[in-house]
C-alpha cells in the first residue's frame, strides 16, 4: 500500500511566506491541475486559515473554476487561459469568474456580452506577450484592446508570464520586466490610472521583489517546492505539503553477481540485503531515476530515518532498495518515505531529470489519500 498525506498547515505556512516576501501585493494562489496534485478540495480551506490568507485563486480551465465555486470558494477566481468559447464566457459571468483575455476572439466575446457592473467578470486580466511567445497581445494590439475594454466598463489588470524567472541571471528577465513596466505605465497614462499589474509567479516573487506590483501568482512554492535554481525549499523556508510513502513488503538477500529487476540493470557486487517496496510508476513514482536516487526507511521503534538507495529498474508496482545499512529492527511493513521532508520532492525530480511540478501532478488514483491539519 502507498499513501499520499497532505499537510494543510504547511500550505497555510507557505501562504504566509509569500505574504512575507510580497507584503503589499494581493495573492492569487494557483490551484490548477487539482492544486498541483494535492487535491483542490483539501487545499482551498488551507488558503483561508490564519491571518495571512490568499486573496484569490488561479485555475487553468472553466471546470476547475466551477469546481472551486461548488466547493464554496467565494473570493476571486482567475481563469488564467480565459474562456475558450463565447458560451464559456457567458458561464464565467454566471459564476462570477474573472478571465484572462489574451487574443481577439476573447476580446470580441467580452465586448459583445458585457457583464453586469457588480459582476466579478468585469475584472479582466489583459495578457501581454513580453517575450514568452505563448499567449498575449503584442505591442501594437494591446493598447487598442485595453482602450476598448475600458470604454466598455471593464477593470483591467495587466499581466504577463516570465519564461525564465527561475534563473535570475537570464537576460530575457530584464527585457520582460522593462516591457511590462513600460506598458503598465503607458496604460495608466493613456487608458486609466487605476490599471493594476501582475507580473510575478513563484520564481518572480523570490527573484524580483521590486516588481511585485498589485498581484502576485504563487504556484509551486505554495506546495513547498523551490521555484528557483539557486535556492532550495529549505533556503526559502518553505514546508513540503505532501508526504508520499509506501511500505516494505518483502526482505531478501541478493547474492554477489546476481542482478535485480527488469533488464538486470543492477548487479550485486557483494551479498546485499534488499527490501521490496510497494510503489512503482503505476502510482506516480518516476520510472527512470539516476543511481543517486534514494528513499528513507523509517524505524518505528525509534523513529529514526535511514536513507536507502533505489536499485534496479522501477517497475509498475514495486521498487527494490538496498537496506544493508539499516538495523534489523526495520522489518516487514516498515514505512518508506518516497518524498516529503527527506528526500524532498525537488531531489527526486532531479534524480528523474524532471521538475517537481510533473511529479506532483502525475500521481495516479491508486495511492490512498490522507489529510492532516498538522
Amino acid at each position: 500500500m502507498c499513501t499520499i498525506t497532505i499537510k494543510l498547515a504547511a500550505i497555510t505556512y507557505n501562504v504566509a511566506q509569500v505574504k512575507k516576501l510580497a507584503p503589499t501585493a494581493k495573492v492569487l494562489a494557483m490551484v490548477k491541475a487539482n492544486a498541483y496534485g494535492h487535491g483542490v478540495a483539501a487545499v482551498l480551506p488551507a488558503l483561508q486559515q490564519g491571518e495571512q490568507q490568499a486573496d484569490g485563486i488561479g485555475v487553468a480551465t472553466f471546470m476547475e473554476a466551477l469546481e472551486a465555486r461548488q466547493l464554496g470558494w467565494n473570493k476571486t477566481i482567475g481563469l488564467i487561459e480565459g474562456a475558450f468559447t463565447a458560451d464559456e464566457w457567458q458561464l464565467a459571468i454566471e459564476h462570477d469568474i474573472s478571465c484572462v483575455i489574451h487574443h481577439e476572439p476573447q476580446l470580441i466575446w467580452s465586448l459583445e456580452n458585457t457583464p453586469p457592473i457588480s459582476s466579478a467578470t468585469r475584472v479582466v486580466w489583459l495578457k501581454y506577450n513580453t517575450g514568452m511567445n505563448r499567449l498575449g497581445f503584442n505591442d501594437q494590439t494591446l493598447i487598442p484592446a485595453a482602450k476598448r475594454l475600458h470604454k466598455a466598463g471593464f477593470q483591467l489588470i495587466l499581466t504577463t508570464h516570465f519564461a525564465n524567472a527561475d534563473d535570475c541571471a537570464h537576460p530575457l528577465n530584464a527585457i520582460q520586466i522593462q516591457r511590462f513596466n513600460d506598458m503598465l505605465q503607458t496604460l495608466r497614462e493613456t487608458v486609466n490610472s487605476d490599471v493594476e499589474g501582475s507580473l510575478c509567479n513563484s520564481a518572480g516573487i523570490v527573484n524580483f521583489p521590486e516588481h511585485h506590483h498589485d498581484w502576485v501568482r504563487p504556484g509551486i512554492m505554495l506546495y513547498g517546492s523551490t521555484p528557483v535554481t539557486d535556492k532550495s525549499a529549505r533556503d526559502l523556508d518553505l514546508q513540503p505539503a505532501m508526504e508520499f510513502s509506501a511500505q516494505i513488503i518483502a526482505l531478501q538477500t541478493v547474492n554477489a553477481g546476481d542482478g535485480i529487476g527488469y533488464g538486470s540493470r543492477w548487479t550485486a557486487m557483494q551479498d546485499t540485503k534488499t527490501a521490496l517496496v510497494s510503489i512503482g510508476y503505476g502510482d506516480g513514482y518516476p520510472r527512470v531515476v539516476s543511481a543517486d536516487a534514494y528513499v528513507c526507511v523509517i524505524d518505528e521503534t525509534n523513529n529514526q530515518s535511514y536513507p536507502c538507495a533505489v536499485i534496479g529498474r522501477v517497475a509498475m508496482d514495486m521498487i527494490v532498495i538496498d537496506v544493508s545499512a539499516v538495523p534489523n529492527s526495520v522489518a516487514l511493513n516498515s514505512k518508506v518515505l518516497l518524498w516529503g521532508d527527506a528526500p524532498h520532492v525537488d531531489e527526486v525530480a532531479a534524480h528523474a531529470e524532471t521538475i517537481s511540478y510533473e511529479l506532483l501532478c502525475r500521481l495516479s488514483a491508486r495511492p490512498t489519500r490522507n489529510i492532516t491539519e498538522s
